[in-house]
């Protein structure tokens, strides 16, 4: 029970992390958002270590470093999916091929989870369908291109999940340390190369630092529950972060929720409920 009440808190919390960052690319480049973020995360987690202490190791590093160029490499993309095509159809790949990846991987592993909670996996693959769903009819421009880099992100996505879930149970924190410094590098790296500027836009860099602190927040909560339950159970109800994107969304910035997306979040917690009870 303790692992799903933390993926759940931490599905909320990374749903406020891209709702933030959502708004921060309004006015700023990318890739400043990406990079300023990561290291306002870095700083976050440099904080948190003395309170959540662990054993340094090669592997929990290893491991951590990993993790990082996975989930920086599926951002990247999934940024080159949004520009090249549409959300209705970029956001449900890559939020289904996220959740789809570490269930297939743990059952794969030998994760059997109860016949209630695998029911719970299969509603919550189909509520983050749902939540996804933009209300527009146009399909993705571009041809193939933006559909695989939506399949691209989902992976990186999906391979952030499944390799931080390798580190060492007692390494505490020292994995996102290791995954934060890689992604932060990767993204630098690309952004010099590719001539983007990392100055933030004007009145954003607070919008940009908050977005940082509750990604790392939502890592560690991950990082947390992955230890105390299964791969194939917490990775998918992380997954349901874009209803809390939506519900946001809803009352901050007024945005309506179409009926297909109320309906994907009455699925997000009738899975929730269903995984818990099991």
């Amino acid at each position: 029970m303790t692992a799903i009440v933390l993926a759940t808190t931490c599905a909320v919390v990374y749903g406020a992390a891209d709702f933030f960052g959502g708004l921060a690319t309004k006015r700023s480049q990318v890739y400043a958002v990406v990079v300023l973020s990561q290291a306002a995360g870095l700083a976050f987690i440099v904080a948190l270590m003395p309170l959540l202490p662990g054993r340094s190791s090669p592997p929990a590093l290893l491991w951590g470093m990993l993790a990082g160029l996975a989930g920086g490499g599926g951002l990247i993309f999934f940024y080159r999916a949004l520009a090249t095509g549409t959300m209705s159809v970029v956001a449900p790949v890559t939020a289904t091929v996220s959740a789809g990846l570490p269930v297939l991987f743990g059952l794969a592993a030998g994760e059997r989870p109860e016949l209630m909670a695998l029911a719970g996996i299969a509603l919550a693959i189909l509520a983050v369908l749902l939540v996804s769903r933009a209300p527009s009819a146009t399909p993705a421009g571009g041809g193939v291109g933006p559909l695989l880099a939506s399949l691209i992100s989902g992976a990186g996505f999906g391979g952030f999940f499944i390799l931080l879930s390798h580190a060492p149970g007692d390494s505490g924190l020292w994995p996102l340390l290791g995954a934060r410094f890689a992604s932060i590098a990767l993204v630098a790296v690309l952004a010099l190369l590719t001539g983007r500027g990392l100055r933030p836009g004007k009145g954003s860099l607070g919008t940009i630092l908050l977005a940082g602190v509750l990604d790392m927040a939502a890592n560690v909560l991950y990082l947390l529950a992955v230890q105390r339950g299964l791969l194939s159970l917490v990775a998918v109800i992380v997954s349901l972060y874009p209803a809390s994107t939506l519900v946001l969304a809803r009352h901050v910035l007024g945005e309506r929720l179409n009926a297909v997306q109320i309906t994907g979040v009455g699925f997000a917690l009738g899975a929730v409920a269903l995984i818990a009870a099991s």
